[in-house]
């Protein structure tokens, strides 16, 4: 099957997803990547799809360096947890000092949200020296800007992770 922006996809029958070939993704340093799309045969706009797909592979690593606040205080809190002589104690001294502990996941997933604006989406799982269990989810609205930083949990915002309205232009919490 062919898909706009990403050429010829194979389908995992088991799982019903759509995987690219590896390809180059500017905003994660040009690492390849399989771009996963969910549900992406029932969907009635699959143009939605499409842009948010073209969207994710035009941003470039200044999207990411918008997130480096968030991203910081998500490691200071893991942090906290530790004292300075403990195993797991880590020493980032500045927000850019992240991105040296982040290993980015290589099949960022294309869906559409089950709630409120019904957008689509584009979550990353990735790895991360201060959380080793959790990892760290970067979510991509539309696949432009950063709306969520978070331990992995699969949820697209904040807002659907702890069912509060409230919460829905919270990047991290």
């Amino acid at each position: 099957m062919e898909i706009p922006h990403l050429g010829t996809v194979t389908k995992d029958h088991q799982f019903g997803c759509y995987y690219s070939s590896p390809i180059p993704i500017p905003v994660l340093g040009d690492i390849e990547c399989r771009i996963v799309l969910e549900d992406y045969d029932e969907d009635l706009a699959k143009e939605e799809f499409h842009t948010a797909v073209l969207n994710f592979l035009s941003i470039t690593p200044d999207v990411l360096k918008a997130a480096e606040p968030h991203l910081y205080r998500y490691y200071q809190d893991c942090n906290a947890d530790f004292a300075p002589e403990e195993e797991g104690y880590l020493e980032i001294p500045s927000p850019e000092g992240v991105w040296k502990h982040i290993q980015f996941g290589t099949e960022p997933v294309v869906t559409r949200r089950a709630y409120r604006d019904k957008g689509v989406y584009v979550s990353l799982a990735c790895n991360c020296d201060w959380e080793q269990e959790h990892g760290l989810q970067i979510v991509f609205k539309n696949g432009l800007g950063i709306n969520k930083v978070s331990p992995y949990d699969g949820h697209l915002t904040n807002a659907d992770a702890y069912a509060q309205d409230e919460l829905e232009d919270v990047i991290y919490l």
